[in-house]
């Protein structure tokens, strides 16, 4: 089994070298920027993409599940967004940080307790990534998260409300960084495809691997989805997983 794990692993990292100069991303994460009758955090990180876009190279964004607890406040799932950003020169990162905060205060729905924060990849310590992977099964508070925003020296601000979103953003910065964690819910031109595509069609929307949840990588066939396909974000690339149903292939989503 070890080296077929080896294998597969080794060939995901070439299906995805396009991905691999993770190091120069820059993760812009957004939390609890919704209410019960607003549109949800993912559409607003949606927003701000388009926004940034026209001035920088995006990669994509990735919805991170967090914790669902009857004592941590959330408005439908508990999840946090994320922005890739290829690179961001020095220079330019405060006043992309303040231009972020502007945008989500204004955009941010009346009531919720936004947070926002910004990392280059290479400040992403190891305590910031457990912080997030703590966050998926663990109660945390603000104090924790402004404390290691602190030692780290992320960018992180709590812009209404509570502030509460400081804690989900932060964590989704982390889990993002880890490379294996959550799933996009926009990269390349996946939002383009609807119900079904074949394989080749999916590649060229921008999702380099698609495989079969025993570990066989699929490289002809049709593939059925709800809405647009979601990859998950497996060694800093978008992975596709799908399951055999009566002779289809079916997207396995994970959160």
């Amino acid at each position: 089994m070890i080296p077929s794990a080896v294998y597969l692993y080794e060939e995901l990292s070439l299906i995805c070298l396009g991905w691999q100069d993770f190091y120069m991303t820059v993760y812009v994460s957004l939390d609890d920027t919704d209410m019960p009758d607003s549109p949800g955090t993912g559409r607003l990180a949606r927003d701000l993409f388009s926004l940034l876009e026209q001035r920088y190279q995006l990669l994509g964004i990735t919805r991170h599940q967090l914790y669902v607890h009857p004592d941590i406040p959330y408005t439908s799932h508990n999840s946090a967004a994320v922005i890739h950003i290829h690179t961001v020169l020095h220079e330019e990162q405060d006043a992309l940080f303040d231009e972020i905060a502007r945008f989500v205060r204004s955009r941010a729905a009346r009531g919720s307790d936004p947070g926002i924060c910004m990392a280059i990849h290479e400040s992403v310590t190891p305590a910031l990534i457990l912080f997030g992977k703590e966050a998926k099964s663990t109660i945390l508070t603000q104090d924790q998260a402004m404390t290691l925003a602190l030692h780290t020296k992320v960018r992180l601000a709590g812009l209404n409300g509570t502030k509460g979103g400081i804690i989900g953003a932060l964590a989704a910065v982390g889990l993002a960084a880890s490379g294996s964690d959550g799933r996009y819910i926009q990269v390349g031109k996946i939002r383009t495809l609807r119900g079904k595509a074949v394989i080749s069609v999916i590649h060229d929307a921008g999702i380099p691997a698609v495989y079969s949840i025993d570990g066989k990588a699929i490289d002809s066939g049709e593939v059925r989805f709800r809405k647009f396909p979601q990859p998950m974000r497996i060694n800093h690339c978008p992975v596709l997983f799908v399951r055999e149903d009566q002779g289809s292939l079916i997207v396995e989503r994970r959160d």
